[in-house]
């Protein structure tokens, strides 16, 4: 067992150092990519966003309600919800139409934070594969090079060549789908927390611009 661990391992390592300078590189997107992918799937999770308990207290509530219990819940459960629901009643005795703007730009800010890191993603997306590009023109460089002359360089400019371009693809597929499910699960989760949103302020303000709901805990 130990022989075939050995000889796996040493198989990988031989691969990428076959692969250039380029492999370098790549190696490098790759580990920040994984990196990003770790972080966002922790901190997209969906009790960490829209926890159930700030989600039930919304719906349990009825227009003209005490929001007592909900101000207590909000410091127990920080997330973007939170923080979106929190601007809310800290500025109730607002007008509405003020009040709702004050919880937009709430909710984008807490929404470009969701997104925080994709910009790795979409930059690997991209970058991965022109590296690659570039580790198979620098092989095929040293091909041309040597043909005739050494044929250990040419087998090793050859390995150069498909080894980048296949670890620049295997590095821009998944950062390509992970980036594209990550955003996608932000719009779903987006789309959620307005429309808890809207509901609340629908019943705070359930006559017009005057808020009916005066009863907060301080």
């Amino acid at each position: 067992m130990e022989f075939f661990t050995a000889a796996f391992f040493s198989g990988i390592s031989a691969f990428f150092i076959k692969g250039g300078l380029f492999m370098f590189f790549l190696m490098a997107l790759s580990v920040c990519a994984v990196t990003v992918i770790i972080l966002r799937a922790l901190a997209l999770r969906q009790a960490g966003v829209l926890p159930a308990a700030l989600s039930a207290e919304i719906e349990r509530l009825e227009p003209g309600e005490s929001l007592d219990k909900l101000q207590k819940l909000i410091p127990e459960y920080p997330s973007p919800l939170g923080r979106v629901l929190d601007t809310l009643v800290k500025h109730l005795t607002w007008p509405r139409s003020e009040v709702i703007e004050a919880v937009q730009t709430r909710a984008r800010r807490e929404v470009s934070g969701m997104e925080k890191g994709l910009v790795i993603l979409e930059i690997a997306t991209g970058v991965a594969p022109l590296l690659g590009l570039l580790g198979t023109l620098s092989g095929l460089v040293g091909i041309f090079a040597s043909i005739g002359a050494d044929p250990v360089a040419v087998a090793r400019g050859i390995a150069e060549a498909l080894n980048t371009t296949i670890v620049g693809l295997a590095v821009a597929v998944p950062c390509m789908v992970m980036y594209n499910y990550f955003q996608r699960r932000i719009e779903v989760m987006a789309v959620e927390m307005e429309s808890l949103v809207s509901d609340l302020v629908a019943k705070c303000y359930p006559q017009g611009a005057t808020p009916t709901i005066l009863k907060i805990a301080k």
